[in-house]
């Protein structure tokens, strides 16, 4: 098959790749219709995280059952599935009590490379949700935002403990952070205010339901959120970068008594522990758990409540990869979606 590769920063190759195959009693292979580039697969392209040897490389994936292990009871061959980045059991105390990624037996999926034709899902049964049936066509891209950005928007709201009636304001307008938006306004939120300085990002966000644009960033933007929020900052925040600066941002955003959903893979974030005491704010976050959502979500773009395949405004085959990683880089794409 053919699949990427990441050599190094900057270097991402499609090439031919050895087909995937059952290798535990509960994995699956599945047939990809779609795949993408996540905004945190660009930490590597950047070079800020590690690249120590060439790895295959991607995590968002929906497709078709090829073939299943002998201890597979759930899925069946030919279903269409969503899955999330994180294969987990979906029976243990942690995944019953909604924490799926950080399941006992949790596997990344992204280290079997789902930017290919194929992919081996580990622990099929837990991590893989079948869709009521073949979906249209331009149904296939919303599901697939449903693997991982969509997921991870909608972890960020419960997190953040949106509420209907509420202020919310979302730090970020990646595809995670717009999603955020989408999300928070599904969960009933009144105000919902968007940090965006780039114009078709922000029209995007105010297609999802943002209320309010906020241009400026750190100590700026906190301080006008503040002035909009009656000196008392948002009810909620949600932080969807996982810099320093974002994430002091989200929390400084937040009045007392708030609550900061933290999305963003963390790159040289350290709190200030006085500050952090003083605050009085709620903190959870970190890996979504794609998984415990994948139903209701799955629904939801299947009556078509929502369409948050939106964010994909950069459509590719998958041999162009790389040009995929550069747009994004570059800020010319919001995220790609791949065609194998």
């Amino acid at each position: 098959m053919r699949g990427a590769i990441i050599y190094a920063p900057g270097d991402v190759r499609v090439e031919q790749r050895e087909d995937p195959k059952i290798s535990e009693p509960t994995d699956a292979v599945i047939r990809l219709a779609a795949t993408c580039v996540c905004g945190s697969d660009l930490w590597a392209w950047r070079g800020i995280d590690p690249v120590t040897e060439p790895h295959p490389i991607g995590h968002e994936y929906v497709g078709v059952v090829e073939e299943v292990g002998s201890d597979v009871r759930d899925i069946k061959p030919g279903q269409f599935v969503v899955g999330s980045f994180f294969a987990s059991d979906n029976t243990c105390e942690i995944c019953l009590a909604g924490y799926q990624s950080r399941c006992v037996h949790a596997e990344l999926v992204g280290a079997n490379g789902a930017q290919a034709q194929y992919l081996r899902v580990p622990l099929a049964d837990g991590t893989l949700v079948a869709t009521s049936g073949q979906p249209d066509a331009d149904l296939v891209p919303s599901l697939l935002a449903a693997s991982d950005v969509l997921g991870t928007g909608w972890f960020g709201a419960a997190a953040a403990d949106v509420r209907p009636g509420k202020t919310v304001a979302v730090v970020g307008d990646g595809a995670v952070g717009l999603l955020a938006v989408l999300a928070a306004r599904q969960f009933g939120a009144a105000r919902i205010i968007a940090m965006s300085r780039h114009e078709p990002r922000q029209e995007l966000a105010l297609e999802f339901g943002a209320t309010d644009i906020v241009t400026e960033r750190g100590d700026e933007a906190v301080a006008r959120v503040r002035e909009m929020t009656g000196g008392y900052g948002a009810h909620s925040v949600i932080e969807a970068v996982g810099t320093q600066e974002s994430m002091m941002q989200a929390i400084r955003s937040t009045r007392a008594g708030g609550h900061v959903g933290y999305l963003g893979v963390a790159h040289g974030v350290q709190l200030p522990g006085e500050e952090l005491f003083y605050a009085e704010v709620h903190l959870l976050g970190g890996p979504a758990p794609v998984r415990r959502f994948l139903p209701e979500l799955i629904r939801l773009i299947e009556d078509r409540v929502i369409d948050p395949g939106k964010v994909f405004d950069l459509t590719l085959p998958l041999e162009q990869a790389a040009e995929g990683y550069r747009a994004m880089d570059q800020r010319r794409a919001i995220k790609t979606l791949l065609r194998p």
